[in-house]
């Protein structure tokens, strides 16, 4: 059974943390000093904030497959309906290391669509990019849908 995700921005963490701990009625599954996940199962919720990034607000959306299977059948999915995809493959962000792929919706929305592997001890395995471009995850900003995402942005 698959997931909904949601990735935003917030600029106070622990004000966050603090209205959506009681907002779902739930403490956050995991904590780190810029990001906050909950994994909730009714509604199946992955919602994540962080400081990383741009302006306050949502991020990107997405669905998280709980096996290769479902993430198989999203990618299906997508490939029927022409969408243009940007497959990332086996990808580090957010604390975890997960088999994932974008599309972006006609408004420009990008959604990501990703199958956690493992938890890892850092956002990104990656090299951390400069202070000024950091984004909180890896979705395609300002690309076209399907052009690969580069290694400057990390995610959920």
């Amino acid at each position: 059974m698959k997931r909904f995700h949601v990735h935003a921005h917030v600029q106070d963490l622990s004000a966050s943390i603090a209205f959506y701990s009681k907002l779902f009625g739930a403490e956050p599954a995991r904590v780190e000093a810029d990001y906050a996940k909950w994994m909730l199962d009714d509604p199946r919720l992955n919602f994540a904030i962080s400081t990383r990034g741009g302006k306050p607000g949502v991020d990107h959306l997405g669905f998280q497959a709980d096996t290769e299977d479902e993430l198989a059948q999203l990618k299906a999915r997508a490939r029927a309906a022409d969408l243009q995809m940007a497959d990332e493959g086996e990808t580090s962000c957010c604390y975890v290391r997960s088999e994932k792929h974008w599309v972006t919706d006609p408004q420009g929305i990008a959604w990501e669509q990703f199958h956690t592997l493992a938890d890892i001890p850092v956002f990104s395995e990656k090299a951390a990019p400069a202070a000024s471009t950091a984004t909180a995850c890896c979705a395609p900003r300002g690309k076209p849908a399907g052009v690969p995402v580069q290694a400057a942005s990390g995610c959920c």
